[in-house]
């Protein structure tokens, strides 16, 4: 099947891109009022307790307020202690991806005009909508299955697509409803989901089984299905897959799992940057050719355990950026304990930044500086793209994972607790 091409935006420079990127997540405002009643802003998803902090998105990245995320708590316990499969269900995810918690907040975003916050909550299975002023539930979506995961925004703001780890589906909503406007299937366990063409295509990258110990390569066979699902965005019909095994095969790299973790396209969407498990490093995609282009494997933390068990639902690194102008990468060394930013012409990695089990990669609202989420530390930590070193530190919640930009309004404060 031949895929059709991505449309590229010409003459786009740095300080554009970098515009664009920081439009993402929120549609465009009505009108100059509009606008100048929004302020950027950063949500930090705190995934053991259930809150959202909101932090400035450059310069000292202080903490403005936090969100509740779970104000159903009570409602949502109870429903799950008195259904035994849900509750087999809660309790597998508290076990096994949770590492002992409940896992109340992966992925959130702002809805186009500011006010509310969507965000996913994997041991609930489902998609709320919180107003940011009230702290209250708009509407809330539960996902096909057991568990809810990654999120992506679509480029107008006004979709947003969600994978259903347990049941190989992904939803797509209307951010102001709920309202579901389509689904698709995906491989096993569906993880990153990303919008590509201007919204036109999204792309589902599915990890298979990663809370086994059934870690060594030669029980690979066990993790599942894993592949790249590519579907039109009007029609969720399916436009191509892509599985990773042939493409790393013919790389010559039949030693690495074909799971694809946290990705990141190039500004045109030509090159596709991917982590998959087990690996500490990323590969190169090229799209037009449909090949892998090149490898880059980053160092070795010699304090690092090499039993692939004791690595965090089989990550090794997890969490990848790019800067706007497409000239260097951002790696979160997951279990290596490291971030670095890697020069995207050379694959030459820059100083290795300490950090605790950082767990994503994002970009700052300036896009100046990467923005990695220390899971290990509760803390969010900035890099310079730059140079390389780190320029600023903010304590957050428990266990902070997803890292977003977002627009609120200019004068909000937190809801009362």
């Amino acid at each position: 099947m031949r895929f059709p091409a991505i449309r590229r935006t010409a003459g786009l420079g740095g300080a554009a891109l970098a515009a664009a990127a920081l439009t993402c997540g929120a549609a465009a405002p009505a009108s100059p009022q509009a606008a100048a009643a929004l302020r950027q802003v950063m949500f930090v998803g705190n995934n053991w307790d259930g809150t959202a902090d909101v932090i400035e998105p450059s310069g000292t990245f202080a903490r403005i307020g936090r969100i509740n995320v779970i104000p159903d708590k009570a409602d949502r316990l109870l429903e799950i202690y008195l259904n035994p499969v849900r509750l087999a269900y809660f309790l597998g995810i508290r076990q096994g991806p949770g590492e002992g918690h409940d896992q109340f907040v992966d992925d959130m975003y702002a809805t186009p005009d500011g006010t509310a916050m969507v965000a996913s909550r994997p041991s609930f299975a489902d998609v709320v909508s919180i107003d940011i002023a009230t702290g209250k539930i708009r509407w809330r979506f539960p996902v096909s299955g057991y568990r809810s995961d990654h999120m992506a925004v679509s480029p107008d703001g006004t979709r947003v697509a969600v994978s259903a780890s347990t049941s190989n589906t992904v939803h797509v909503l209307d951010i102001n409803t709920g309202r579901q406007l389509g689904s698709f299937g995906t491989g096993d366990k569906p993880h990153e989901n990303v919008f590509t063409d201007g919204g036109r295509y999204l792309w589902n990258m599915s990890i298979g089984e990663v809370n086994t110990a059934l870690d060594s390569p030669a029980m690979d066979w066990t993790k599942g299905d894993r592949k790249i699902t590519v579907v039109d965005a009007a029609t969720f019909k399916q436009v191509k897959v892509i599985d990773m095994r042939q493409r790393l095969d013919a790389f010559g790299r039949k030693d690495l799992s074909d799971a694809v973790r946290p990705v990141a396209f190039t500004p045109d969407e030509s090159k596709l940057y991917f982590q998959v498990s087990f690996f500490n490093g990323f590969l190169e995609y090229d799209v037009a050719t449909d090949k892998i282009t090149r490898s880059k494997t980053l160092p070795k933390n010699p304090a690092t355990s090499e039993d692939r068990t004791t690595w965090v639902n089989d990550s090794r690194h997890h969490g990848l950026s790019m800067n706007p102008e497409g000239t260097k990468l951002c790696v979160a060394g997951t279990m290596d304990e490291y971030a670095t930013v890697v020069d995207r012409a050379t694959l030459q990695e820059g100083p290795l930044v300490p950090a605790s089990k950082p767990y994503w990669a994002t970009v700052s609202g300036d896009g100046r500086s990467c923005v990695i989420s220390e899971s290990g530390a509760d803390r969010v930590t900035a890099i310079d793209f730059a140079t390389g070193q780190k320029t600023a530190s903010v304590a957050v919640g428990d266990h902070p994972q997803r890292v977003r930009i977002a627009r609120i309004p200019a004068g909000w404060t937190p809801p009362a607790a």
